[in-house]
């Protein structure tokens, strides 16, 4: 649509009254996100130089004023400013009534690919109908301007600002009607659970939910069957209804949900006044996800101080993090968990800067609390006898391989400079250079550590790089093709050897006590620092779930990991109750803002079980899913619109659904890019030290098979021009049955707020 957009008003303070430019602007809310950038979002210029949206410029008569640039003694801005002065002697009002007739606004029409009996009888959407959902429609008694538009009873179906008649079969009608009765009952039956209303009027409505859907299943089947699922899918509501319905293995009717008989939502309780700091803690947790020290001291009426007083070691001032004049406070188990050792030197450099400085008593107490604290807390030094180090591992020294090589292998000087050990960080291999050049006549090489078919230094190469040694004959078959075929008494021969060498390895690495001395404080600091956090849950409330629905201890655990750790994997067993799990985290994070459009994946077949499950945990949830024919190329562009400028508190999807929905060229061509760029920067270090061939050719290949990829992107052009992933507005990711995507090649790196389970 064509927005409007009036500027009036220049700013300055007359009186004590401030005086501003404003913008009137009149908005519609997109159908679908945008294919091309409006003009509007740029910035111009005037003649004068005066910066201005560039509308202005091409609208010049929506602006009620002329651009200057001021230097008045205003109470809010910078001086020098441009502020829009209004034309001398012009009556507002009248400029504001000759600006709306310049209104080129329109609604747009909306394709509707999955339901029938489209025709020129659309209407404006009732706001009291919610979006992608059936309504019954009676035209009012008088005065309804679209009454000649709509027929007795007449079944519509609102899609963002219109709803249109659907043209449906007799019995199919009188599905749908059903099936919209019980729908607004059950949504009436929420609303009073949220709104505390009394025992009788819910026991009321309840019944009312009753003879609806007993009437319903009578003539109609179960609100799950076949016929009812394809007459109402479209409805965003259905999965709403199928959620009534308890089934057992063999898709009968177990028992009805408990919404018919008892209340299943627990109304959020707002929490004004507390009584002790420890109370106003799990409240701050519970309805901030952090710990709060302003929230807590309004909760208490007490000092921010007199709280952080009265919880010693519950919770720590961190001075890691201070922005406009606060600290940040943490928890316990978040403060005294993570790399200890970095944060012991942290505090220990800030205990000397402070400790001189008479200003600072208070902040030098807080500190040697926090530092007697994560002592206390700090993983224990292992010992030598305690490590295990093997041949190959990457944190030990190249310099320490090479020096074993040299006392286990003692060539002459001459050849020694022929046996060198590399190791290549970018991918992660080993390298003896010159192992095949061992000669004959070095015993220790061909005889005590190697053999004639396989040397030591062949043989040490291939454990560095944790492969077993294998030796094998090439012979011709009848074709005259070659062919190896290991050989099985050389194989074994040379595994032996390799089990010399490692041997002679765990011996060697500890004998000389200032090598042990630096490799025992080397792997601490780098292995043995960190104390992983325990999450509780406990203090988690779940405003909106059903109360007849009780979380285990391990669920609540789980969650708060979820809230406050960043990427989790959930690795339970069958029937820990991963589901519920996940929809709990998903609406935690959504009520604390940590999130504002979660993504559920889940494999194809489930994601109505789901949406069942979801919507037994939180009634009044407002969920998309996504069903097969979504999915279908006429409707995939339709569906990611509904993502995309939808408010939803989750979006269900299908594995190979989400496959389908595809990055921006911008990001898929940033990771190729990286990729390449680390490939060649591995190949030069190869080349640099005289690596294999046979892997420089490798990651040659990898390389090439890269840049392909890159120019199919670059010249691609889309398909159906879907939304790309970014556009849809999620920002966190769950997905379900993750060993699905176990060894796959993946671009990037899970970024925080990826669940897998």
């Amino acid at each position: 649509s064509e927005y409007l957009f009036l500027r009036h008003s220049p700013s300055y303070s007359v009186f004590g009254i401030t005086w501003v430019t404003t913008d009137i602007l009149f908005l519609q809310k997109r159908d679908r996100p945008l294919d091309i950038e409006p003009d509007w979002i740029h910035l111009g210029q005037t003649e004068d130089d005066i910066p201005i949206n560039r509308y202005f410029l091409d609208n010049p008569e929506m602006m009620l004023g002329t651009m200057v640039i001021e230097n008045s003694n205003r109470l809010y801005g910078a001086e020098n400013s441009a502020s829009c002065k209004p034309f001398e002697s012009a009556d507002l009002g009248e400029q504001l009534r000759t600006a709306l007739f310049n209104v080129r606004g329109q609604i747009t029409e909306v394709e509707h690919d999955d339901i029938d009996g489209i025709d020129n009888h659309a209407i404006p959407a009732d706001p009291r109908v919610r979006n992608f959902s059936y309504a019954l429609v009676t035209p009012a008694a008088d005065g309804d301007i679209f009454a000649d538009k709509i027929g007795e009873g007449q079944v519509y179906f609102r899609e963002n600002s219109v709803m249109f008649p659907v043209d449906l079969l007799a019995t199919t009608l009188e599905r749908v009607k059903g099936m919209v009765a019980i729908r607004d009952c059950t949504h009436e039956l929420i609303a009073l659970q949220l709104d505390e209303r009394g025992e009788d009027e819910i026991k009321a409505k309840q019944g009312e939910l009753n003879t609806l859907y007993d009437s319903f299943t009578k003539d109609y089947g179960l609100l799950n069957s076949t016929a009812n699922n394809r007459a109402f899918s479209a409805d965003n509501s259905y999965y709403l209804l199928s959620s009534l319905e308890v089934l057992d293995e063999d898709n009968k009717l177990k028992r009805k949900a408990d919404m018919f008989s008892k209340r299943t939502i627990r109304p959020k309780v707002v929490i004004t006044k507390v009584d002790t700091a420890s109370e106003a803690l799990a409240v701050s947790l519970a309805e901030k996800g952090s710990v709060d020290i302003e929230y807590m001291s309004q909760l208490t009426g007490k000092s921010e101080d007199a709280v952080f007083a009265e919880l010693p070691g519950v919770i720590y001032k961190d001075y890691h993090y201070f922005a406009d004049g606060k600290y940040t406070y943490r928890t316990a188990d978040e403060f005294l968990s993570g790399d200890i050792r970095k944060k012991l030197d942290f505090y220990g450099e800030g205990l000397i800067l402070v400790e001189n400085d008479p200003d600072r008593g208070t902040i030098s107490v807080d500190i040697a609390a926090n530092i007697a604290a994560l002592q206390k807390v700090m993983p224990k030094d292992l010992e030598a006898h305690e490590i295990s180090v093997r041949l190959g591992s990457t944190w030990i020294d190249k310099q320490y391989v090479q020096d074993f090589m040299n006392e286990l292998l003692p060539a002459s000087k001459v050849h020694r400079r022929d046996y060198q050990v590399n190791y290549f960080p970018r991918t992660g291999e080993w390298q003896v250079a010159g192992k095949g050049k061992a000669i004959y006549s070095d015993i220790h090489a061909t005889v005590t550590y190697g053999t004639e078919r396989a040397n030591a230094y062949e043989i040490l190469d291939d454990t560095l790089n944790m492969r077993d040694i294998r030796v094998y004959n090439y012979v011709q078959d009848a074709e005259g093709k070659t062919k190896r075929v290991l050989d099985k008494k050389e194989t074994t021969l040379a595994q032996q050897k390799q089990e010399m060498i490692k041997r002679e390895f765990k011996e060697w690495i500890w004998k000389d006590p200032q090598r042990r001395q630096d490799l025992v404080k080397l792997y601490n600091e780098r292995f043995n620092s960190t104390r992983p956090r325990e999450y509780d849950g406990s203090h988690l409330k779940f405003p909106g779930m059903s109360p007849e629905i009780v979380l285990r201890p391990h669920q609540l655990n789980a969650i708060a990991r979820v809230i406050y750790g960043g990427n989790t994997l959930l690795a339970h067993v069958v029937g820990a109750g991963k589901t519920y799990t996940m929809t709990g985290a998903a609406m935690e994070l959504k009520r604390l803002e940590l999130s504002h459009k979660p993504m559920l994946c889940v494999p194809n077949h489930l994601t109505e079980q789901w949406a069942s499950a979801f919507l037994q945990l939180y009634p009044a949830a407002n969920i998309l899913v996504a069903r097969k024919k979504d999915f279908e190329m006429r409707n995939r562009k339709k569906f990611c619109a509904k993502i995309a400028t939808g408010e939803y508190d989750a979006v269900i999807i299908g594995h190979s659904q989400l496959e389908k929905i595809p990055l921006s060229k911008e990001r898929q061509r940033r990771l190729l890019d990286e990729q390449i760029s680390e490939i060649e920067e591995g190949i030069r270090e190869l080349e640099g030290a005289d690596g294999d061939r046979f892997t420089i050719k490798q990651m040659e290949r990898t390389k090439k098979s890269l840049e392909l990829h890159l120019a199919k992107v670059i010249d691609s052009k889309k398909k159906d021009d879907v939304v790309t992933f970014e556009q849809l507005g999620v920002d966190r990711l769950f997905v379900d049955e993750s060993h699905y995507y176990k060894e796959l090649c993946y671009r990037g790196s899970f970024k925080k707020g990826t669940l897998l389970l």
